[in-house]
């Protein structure tokens, strides 16, 4: 009788999460949807208020995990940024990744870090990461622009601007840069 009960009891915890895991797979193929449907959005904006609404909205997704541990700690790192302590940020984030080694955003937010640190090889390396993830990720591409700006690398700084503006028509700045940085690559037609 004890074996049937552990069976029964090992069979329904076993469905239990399948269901869970299941439920969790539609979730976040419905969040997959509505981020897809914001980024429909953010292509068809007329302004850039109605772009930076909608941009916003995308980054509030981002910044879900799904996991209520790895958010926690993501809050905690936030305040770390905010208070000028990037290497506690990057340890939080570190475990962070330990968790969740496929949120892009945990890896977007460790680049800002080590940005901050003057670590831009570091930046760079978790920016790569960022857009392996989620290629529509228009902030990574706008760093990657600035990082590669400030080593010189002009025409790989005006491809990173110029994916970020394909996904995000209306940043603020990017625009201009990708201007200037246009007429210093490619020169000026006469």
């Amino acid at each position: 009788m004890r074996r049937f009960r552990a069976s029964l009891l090992g069979s329904l915890f076993g469905f239990g999460l399948a269901v869970a895991l299941l439920a969790a797979g539609t979730d976040a193929r419905a969040q997959d949807a509505r981020v897809d449907q914001l980024f429909a959005r953010l292509a068809q904006t007329d302004s850039a208020a109605e772009a930076r609404g909608v941009a916003l909205l995308i980054q509030r997704r981002w910044l879900d995990s799904g996991s209520p541990t790895a958010d926690l700690l993501m809050n905690r790192a936030r305040d770390a940024m905010r208070a000028r302590d990037p290497a506690l940020a990057i340890e939080l984030i570190d475990r962070i990744l330990v968790i969740e080694p496929g949120w892009a955003e945990a890896w977007n937010r460790r680049a800002i870090a080590f940005t901050m640190l003057d670590d831009p090889v570091s930046a760079i390396a978790d920016i790569y990461r960022v857009v392996s993830l989620e290629p529509r990720h228009f902030a990574a591409w706008a760093g990657l622009g600035n990082l590669l700006m400030r080593a010189g690398d002009e025409r790989g700084a005006l491809e990173s601007f110029e994916r970020a503006l394909a996904i995000h028509p209306h940043l603020p700045r990017i625009e201009a840069i990708v201007g200037r940085l246009s007429r210093e690559v490619d020169g000026v037609d006469l």
